[in-house]
């Protein structure tokens, strides 16, 4: 006995995750996008700001080790940290999903920039 099966259907099918015409994926609105755009870079102000930080406070991280030979490993420790961390982070966000990773790299901007500010205030008192 033969079963009904429907026959599929005629013509070219678009391959599956095809875009459609506006080059969105299909079921993402525009409010949608332009969300997802802001909060990445929101994530690269956050970068920039990081990088500002550290060159802003290089002069006072030498001096408190005593010369100004010593910025050239300042540096490249920063260097090396960020470059280390960065496909850590990526490598993680693959397995366990980007959403989550990108949030906790951007809340732990915040802690030791508290800690840093706290830290500096005190000083200037103290003085």
């Amino acid at each position: 006995m033969a079963s009904a099966t429907p026959a599929p259907p005629s013509g070219p099918q678009p391959p599956a995750g095809a875009t459609d015409g506006n080059g969105a994926l299909p079921g993402l609105s525009r409010r949608r996008i332009l969300l997802i755009i802001g909060a990445l870079m929101l994530g690269m102000l956050l970068a920039a700001l990081d990088q500002t930080i550290v060159s802003t406070a290089l002069p006072t991280i030498v001096g408190d080790l005593k010369g100004g030979s010593h910025i050239a490993w300042v540096i490249t420790a920063y260097l090396l940290a960020t470059t280390v961390s960065t496909p850590l982070w990526g490598k993680l966000g693959d397995q366990y999903g980007r959403k989550i990773f990108f949030q906790a790299a951007s809340w732990n901007v915040g802690p030791p920039s508290r800690c840093c500010r706290c830290t500096c205030s005190g000083c200037a008192r103290s003085r």
